[in-house]
């Protein structure tokens, strides 16, 4: 009856222990930690745009978005009226500090993984394909571009829905 007893909670704390496969997979919604700039010339790393905010999400079938923007964003009195052509150009200006896509994802092996972009915030972005290194780093995953003229960036999530 013990060894019945306690191998009934050797399952239960098992069973309780987070999964391998869901700590180590991009899969889920991601809320950024921070985003550095490596200086290529001091070798210093500084907060980008003095500090980032946003989100990355991987659907777990083939879907991602990701959107960016400055610390405090939405801390703003400015107006943005939705399906008009009536908006200041101190609001539009505003505006271009916000960054985001939908794309496709693939996993191509344990550390890279591909974004071909659906729809961009940048017109000339749509269709683009990129590549990004990953990791993770106990529970925060690290994405960096493969493109050289980006390589210099560093991107920390933490999983916001664990």
């Amino acid at each position: 009856m013990n060894r019945f007893i306690v191998g009934f909670f050797i399952l239960v704390l098992i069973s309780c222990q987070p999964k391998a496969e869901k700590r180590n997979s991009i899969t889920g919604l991601w809320k950024l930690s921070s985003m550095k700039i490596r200086n290529t010339e001091t070798n210093v790393w500084n907060d980008y745009r003095g500090g980032m905010q946003g989100y990355l999400l991987y659907d777990g079938q083939k879907n991602m978005t990701i959107h960016l923007t400055d610390e405090g964003y939405e801390n703003t009195d400015l107006q943005f009226p939705n399906f008009s052509d009536t908006i200041s150009t101190e609001a539009l200006k505003y505006l271009t500090k916000s960054y985001y896509y939908i794309g496709e994802y693939k996993v191509l092996n344990d550390s890279i993984v591909q974004h071909t972009r659906i729809s961009h915030s940048n017109p000339g972005d749509w269709g683009k394909v990129v590549k990004r290194h990953y990791a993770f780093y106990g529970d925060t995953l690290v994405i960096t571009p493969t493109e050289q003229k980006l390589a210099n960036l560093e991107l920390k999530w933490v999983r916001s829905n664990p």
